[in-house]
């Protein structure tokens, strides 16, 4: 088979990582539990027991003093299997401009996630970074749909989404969790099929298996990508739970590395 590409991981500093794991566990009441401690390390050991070549690590800006830590720890992670994402705060003065930031130092993407960072995903304010993130040719992964540990605000719905990627077509834009988690029943409804890329993360241990496969089959091949959420579903239970879908061959290699191939820059790409 050929190398898997992971779109969708987190890790943090060892001495984050020690609190944060457990702070996030806790959040969530003991929901969902972590498949390692967070560390750089153990999410590449990870890696390996999974057989995934590269993964993408996708860091939360959760104020705005958190970009400089975050860009600077993204510098120092960077290798042929670690492709960071950092992350800007849209309460940051400075947030249009650090997405420059982002694109001189040489990344290919930022994360945002409007629960942890207090925004709507259509709303005003966020316009001019859409429009710097696509002007600058990064790739936003977004978390979109509900998420566990926090009331079930549609901020980040499929209609949303939509709104976003008319309003700004450029954007290389990536809907996580299958489109919009927990919100399947308006994905199917109004966004597979629709030119919009989506990755797989922390879904089919979810969804049933029937309905994911359903979702995927009627979403154009092109714009799948391979995710796990890493640490909060294990990698290699994810490659599992796909392939037990029955995927078409030539689809299952697209989402496992050839879309996000495509996407990311040749020169990270080792």
């Amino acid at each position: 088979m050929s190398p898997i590409i992971d779109f969708h991981t987190h890790a943090f500093p060892d001495q984050v990582a020690v609190r944060a794991i457990p702070a996030l566990e806790a959040e969530v009441a003991g929901e969902v539990k972590a498949c390692h401690d967070g560390r750089l390390s153990s999410l590449l050991a990870k890696m390996d027991e999974a057989g995934i070549a590269q993964s993408v690590l996708c860091s939360i800006a959760t104020r705005p003093a958190q970009f400089v830590p975050i860009l600077e720890w993204s510098q120092s992670i960077a290798s042929e299997r670690i492709i960071p994402f950092p992350s800007v705060h849209p309460a940051d003065p400075e947030a249009v401009n650090r997405i420059s930031q982002i694109r001189a130092a040489g990344f290919a993407g930022i994360k945002m996630h409007p629960y942890y960072q207090q925004f709507t995903l259509d709303e005003e304010r966020m316009w001019p970074i859409y429009e710097r993130i696509a002007a600058e040719g990064l790739i936003l992964v977004m978390h979109t749909g509900f998420d566990i540990a926090f009331p079930r605000d549609p901020i980040a719905s499929p209609a949303r989404i939509i709104r976003v990627v008319e309003r700004c077509p450029e954007l290389k834009f990536i809907a996580t969790h299958l489109g919009a988690w927990e919100q399947w029943e308006e994905v199917e409804a109004s966004l597979a099929g629709r030119p919009i890329y989506m990755d797989l993360s922390y879904v089919l241990h979810l969804l049933p298996a029937a309905d994911a496969r359903r979702i995927i089959l009627a979403h154009p091949a092109d714009y799948l990508l391979f995710g796990t959420d890493s640490p909060w579903a294990d990698q290699k239970k994810v490659i599992k739970e796909l392939k037990n879908l029955g995927l078409p061959a030539a689809l299952e290699e697209k989402i496992f590395w050839q879309n996000a191939a495509r996407l990311l820059p040749a020169t990270l790409l080792k």
